[in-house]
């Protein structure tokens, strides 16, 4: 028997998933794009296979580039059945403003020439 005490919470056997947010534009909703190598049935050639699923991110944590890990519930909407579990590795951020790097935006002066 289980002791009263136990704060461990059971998850049962849900199906887990890796992979990466390449959407974040719909509102608690997450498009997470899992990529698997297998082999060619045919071929024997090893081929990635890519297939997107919509994950409930109720925090609204994750970002675009971010590799999370999504696990199974119960379905959310009519697309949505699974939800973010965590954020494995965050996006390295593309486009901020660092005031180091203020002056070198532009090293091309910009010079007319009249032609006659």
């Amino acid at each position: 028997m289980a002791a009263a005490g136990q704060t461990k919470e059971q998850t049962g056997h849900k199906n887990e998933k890796v992979g990466e947010v390449v959407s974040t534009k719909m509102a608690k909703t997450i498009v997470v794009e899992v990529t698997r190598r297998v082999a060619h049935p045919v071929y024997k050639r090893i081929v990635t296979s890519r297939k997107k699923f919509y994950a409930h991110d109720e925090g609204q944590s994750a970002k675009v580039g971010d590799i999370v890990r999504i696990i199974e519930c119960r379905p959310v909407s009519k697309l949505k059945r699974w939800r973010l579990g965590t954020v494995i590795r965050q996006a390295v951020q593309v486009g901020v403003d660092h005031p180091a790097l203020e002056g070198t935006a532009d090293t091309r002066a910009k010079q007319t020439v009249k032609r006659k």
